[in-house]
């Protein structure tokens, strides 16, 4: 199955994260932005960076950026281009579309424009939004220190219906499950025959890299 393509809008300091961290995970990675600095600052980094305008209608069209899978609008104070770049991107038919706001007015506007998802820099790191859009199942990412993060990870079908013995999350990936969480209860350090049901939610630590790895196999 080939890997997902992004298209990431403005390379202030969240849009480089979410570029570079795709990047460094393999992705295929189409970096824009007007500013030519900021476009060799990651032209290194991703499989392709360009200075253009977001707001330029043909401009996109001819970059092929509905082509892409996710597109990440992440520009920065300009609330009017993040707005306008929005709109061109649904029109295009961009399959789904991921934008920066600035305030929770601006939020509501991308909203009913056509944004799949938006996100606030302020609550959403750059790379948790990354870690997300490698792995759906992801639905939250704390970084405990630079080597060590906690995922909570949405149970996908094939786990469903076996048990932590069986998935073997250690062997296999070096992680530790920390905590299983059903509703609104939590079972801390569950015993290895504890088998997954469809509403689970795994709390799992361990390092970055195996992290990933265990993301990448459940997206």
């Amino acid at each position: 199955m080939p890997k997902k393509q992004f298209a990431i809008i403005g390379l202030g300091r969240f849009g480089s994260s979410v570029a570079t961290f795709l990047s460094q995970m393999g992705y295929e990675v189409l970096a824009i932005d007007e500013d030519e600095e900021r476009v060799q600052d990651v032209a290194n980094t991703v499989t392709h960076a360009v200075s253009a305008d977001s707001t330029d209608e043909e401009a996109m069209r001819a970059l092929g950026v509905r082509n892409f899978d996710v597109v990440v609008v992440a520009i920065g104070q300009d609330i009017q281009a993040s707005i306008l770049t929005t709109l061109i991107l649904k029109d295009l038919g961009v399959p789904k579309l991921i934008v920066k706001a600035q305030n929770e007015l601006h939020g509501k506007v991308l909203n009913k424009i056509g944004a799949d998802k938006v996100v606030f820099p302020e609550r959403d790191m750059g790379l948790r939004v990354a870690h997300h859009l490698i792995s759906p199942n992801i639905l939250e990412h704390i970084e405990l220190s630079t080597d060590y993060s906690i995922v909570e990870l949405r149970v996908p079908a094939s786990m469903i219906g076996k048990n932590l013995k069986q998935l073997d999350v250690r062997a296999k990936y070096g992680c530790n499950v920390l905590a299983i969480k059903r509703g609104n209860d939590m079972n801390v350090a569950p015993s290895a025959d504890q088998a997954i049901t469809e509403e689970d939610i795994l709390v799992i630590v361990g390092r970055n890299e195996q992290l990933t790895k265990l993301e990448q196999a459940y997206a």
